[in-house]
């Protein structure tokens, strides 16, 4: 899997996920050193906006997110599909 992020102002370099990805992992090798450096060049106004996948939403997350005031946007829990069968 690659995870990536993408704003109106800029992206984020691609990241190979090898494995599974838990709360821990997504907050160390994603949130750290990508999301929240991409965020703070944005300005106080950027939202990270995800999906509710479970790592996500993990207590570590959401603590890790609080503690460097991440402003954050969750995606409605089971959305339409937008391309069906």
């Amino acid at each position: 899997m690659v995870w990536g992020g993408i704003s109106t102002r800029l992206g984020t370099p691609l990241y190979d996920v090898v494995g599974n990805l838990t709360g821990v992992r997504y907050q160390n090798e994603i949130l750290q050193p990508l999301v929240v450096p991409a965020l703070q060049a944005i300005g106080p106004r950027a939202i990270l906006q995800d999906d509710n996948a479970p790592p996500h939403r993990s207590a570590a997350v959401n603590t890790f997110i609080q503690q460097v005031r991440v402003n954050r946007m969750l995606w409605p829990a089971n959305s339409p599909d937008l391309n069906p069968i």
